[in-house]
């Protein structure tokens, strides 16, 4: 039986006009089971953020086939919905109007749209704010809003690619425990791309470290961590074996 997200073989190349063809994933495998959440490092431009466009749809690879319960992934698909590292807000929009756009798109009933969006400022711990608008909220509100509007549409699958990134130390110590959590309420499959070893090993079930560029599955790690997972447990001498192991299977790959 194949796995709930199945890639194999995947190679994908830009050929951008007027210069040299990159490849950016080559012989890329990779499995992801159901409700697992599945952390992606590895050095920058190693092809993450590419392969969760070719999940989402975006791009389609030159070769090899990426599949979702079975079925070819040709498109893009309600069941995947992408949180980015840049909040991409309406400013415009409130809170509450920016979690409905997807909806909104969709053509759901107002009623069903303040339903949603309702519960879902709750979740993700934005009640008081639904009238506000972006340029009245924090970095890490920001990031809460995209994620909310992101499962709005109650998808299947959330892709997140380095969201907690733009964010200050604190801010983004504080969004993981946030994201854990809503992540056990929400019960999504989550693909998380970061550089950041230790987010990925707190956050994740299992962690893929890629190969440089073309991006290859080089080892995948799993973390048996119990959970819940409290923010003490980083400095634990479990927790930082494994950030050793992985840091030391992902430093060769690193072009300086």
């Amino acid at each position: 039986m194949p796995a709930y997200i199945q890639a194999r073989n995947v190679r994908l190349t830009f050929r951008p006009p007027n210069r040299a063809a990159v490849i950016a994933l080559d012989a890329f495998d990779m499995d992801v089971q159901e409700g697992e959440f599945l952390s992606i490092v590895g050095p920058s431009g190693c092809g993450k953020s590419t392969f969760l466009n070719v999940l989402l749809g975006l791009i389609k690879p030159d070769s090899g086939e990426v599949s979702m319960r079975g079925r070819k992934i040709t498109g893009p698909g309600s069941e995947r919905a992408m949180v980015f590292q840049e909040f991409g807000l309406l400013p415009w929009r409130t809170v509450a109007h920016n979690i409905e756009l997807g909806l909104e798109l969709k053509r759901a009933a107002a009623a069903k749209r303040r339903h949603v969006s309702e519960r879902l400022i709750s979740l993700v711990g934005l009640a008081g704010f639904e009238n506000h608008y972006p340029h009245e909220l924090s970095g890490g509100m920001k990031q809460r809003v995209g994620l909310a509007r992101a499962l709005a549409t109650d998808p299947e699958v959330l892709l997140m690619d380095e969201p907690f990134a733009a964010l200050d130390a604190q801010t983004r110590d504080l969004m993981q425990v946030e994201l854990l959590r809503i992540w056990r309420e929400a019960r999504k499959t989550v693909l998380f791309v970061t550089h950041q070893i230790d987010e990925a090993i707190y956050l994740s079930d299992r962690v893929l470290v890629m190969s440089k560029r073309p991006g290859r599955t080089k080892k995948i790690f799993e973390i048996k961590l119990p959970r819940p997972r409290d923010y003490e447990m980083r400095v634990t001498p479990e927790f930082n074996d494994l950030k050793l192991e992985i840091w030391n299977t992902l430093k060769d790959e690193i072009v300086i």
